[in-house]
């Protein structure tokens, strides 16, 4: 277990580098744009940056956060838990009766 977690560790490090990476392209794509179909002031400049590059990481970052989250098989606790708590319910919950 503690294997499978520092290898998710490792894989979910890469992928956000990756995202990072993708994220500076994504506001120079965007900065280039509007470069060429607009005027660029300071403003924009700061907006379009951040905004990009947060939207970017926090959306991909999100997902490969979930990807971690079951690659680490910390979800199998939450699960095994939620799975006997179910079992106990129907245990204890009364069968319907047919009426006829």
């Amino acid at each position: 277990m503690t294997n499978d977690r520092q290898t998710a560790i490792a894989d979910f490090k890469r992928i956000m580098t990756w995202i990072g990476v993708i994220a500076v392209f994504m506001v120079a794509g965007a900065l280039t744009y509007l470069k060429l179909f607009s005027t660029l002031d300071a403003v924009t400049v700061i907006a379009t940056t951040f905004g990009v590059f947060f939207s970017v990481v926090l959306g991909c970052g999100l997902f490969a956060a979930a990807f971690f989250s079951d690659k680490s098989r910390l979800d199998e606790a939450v699960t095994n838990a939620t799975k006997s708590e179910r079992r106990q319910a129907r245990q204890r919950a009364p069968r319907p009766t047919s009426h006829r």
